[in-house]
């Protein structure tokens, strides 16, 4: 039986924040920085003044308090009850007069959150994504930047099958995540998916009360005709605001669940987003497991990354790493990169811009002989 296993950082299904969609990297760095320094500000337990000063800042800065649709501010602070006396601020003012006042003595002091604000993809992206998928035409495909199980029940049913015209999958699974802007790690496949465990509970050894994954590392077990197949999604920590001992820590906590999968069936595939070269620790770490990746393999012939314009190692961030049992089974091994726009590559006729772009990751995938 041949089957086709697949990778894909789709980079949010359907809704993205507003920040992802801006052509200069610049303004997005700078929006993703201030709203990371905003969470850390409204985490704190007591509000000083010159707290209360660079938040009252940076919402106004951002538009923070605004509710629009039609223009959707870069980042948003959900209040859960404002204007009752337990909100974080109030306002003065309107439109550019805006002015804000934070209200709040600290984190105790008031319900809700921040988040970066996001609008819906049009369909002339997401069908690009569809491009993608029905290109590629795998039996299972791991979805990486995924934002909830709708979205791939609804990107399954109104642009493969819609609006493509492509067959659907009958099985979709999500688990969600640590992550709180809800990129999360899911599923596709053609073969039953029997169980999941996820691992949203683990902890760092070094930092016991923060959570391990900045996403998860989910279990998805797949019924292959009577054999079981169990793959390891991934997602680990980014190189924005790096932290490369989270990052490891993932890692060797990976190659354990790795290691215990293994004892229930030898059809363990660890596959996803690394954010991280193969010459790296983490990388390293899985290897040392006995798992290799497939595009060390001499099946592929291919570019040697897998992100922006897939020139060097460096951009190779994507992987599907095969237990040693399965890596004299493998037949061949592609990359789709027509979903990106970057110099160098060949896109499709519909990707004529990065904001046209299905993403800035190509989808990895390898077939097997089972």
């Amino acid at each position: 039986m041949s089957i086709r296993i697949a990778t894909f950082n789709m980079e949010n299904l359907f809704r993205r924040p507003t920040a992802f969609r801006l052509e200069k990297a610049a303004e997005r760095d700078e929006i993703v920085s201030d709203f990371a320094k905003l969470v850390a500000l409204l985490d704190l337990p007591v509000y000083q003044p010159a707290d209360k000063g660079e938040i009252a800042r940076l919402i106004e800065k951002h538009r923070a308090y605004e509710i629009n649709p039609e223009d959707p501010p870069p980042i948003f602070v959900n209040q859960s009850r404002p204007g009752k006396g337990s909100g974080l601020f109030k306002t003065t003012g309107s439109g550019e007069s805006t002015r804000v006042e934070v209200t709040a003595n600290g984190r105790a002091g008031w319900a809700g959150w921040a988040e970066l604000g996001q609008d819906d993809l049009d369909l002339g992206v997401v069908r690009n994504t569809g491009r993608v998928v029905s290109e590629v035409d795998a039996d299972i495909l791991l979805t990486v930047e995924v934002e909830d199980r709708l979205a791939l029940e609804r990107f399954n049913t109104q642009v493969l099958h819609g609006a493509l015209g492509r067959r659907p999958y009958p099985y979709n699974l999500l688990v969600d995540g640590n992550d709180p802007r809800g990129i999360d790690v899911g599923i596709f496949s053609r073969y039953p998916i029997t169980s999941v465990r996820t691992h949203v509970f683990d902890t760092r050894p070094d930092r016991p009360d923060e959570r391990l994954f900045s996403r998860d590392c989910p279990e998805f077990e797949i019924e292959l005709d009577g054999s079981t197949l169990v793959i390891l999604g991934n997602h680990l920590k980014s190189k924005f605001q790096d932290d490369p001992d989270l990052r490891l820590a993932q890692a060797r906590r990976v190659a354990e669940i790795y290691r215990a999968a293994s004892e229930r069936t030898p059809h363990v595939v660890v596959a996803g987003d690394l954010n991280d070269d193969p010459d790296s620790t983490p990388a390293v770490e899985l290897g040392e497991t006995g798992l290799r990746d497939v595009m060390s393999h001499p099946a592929y012939r291919g570019l040697p990354g897998t992100h922006g314009d897939c020139r060097n190692t460096d951009d190779k961030l994507d992987y599907v790493l095969l237990p040693p049992s399965l890596w004299p089974e493998v037949q061949h091994v592609g990359l789709e990169t027509r979903g990106i726009y970057a110099e160098g590559i060949k896109s499709f006729d519909t990707v004529k811009s990065k904001l046209e772009s299905a993403s800035d990751h190509a989808a990895l995938y390898v077939d097997l002989d089972l």
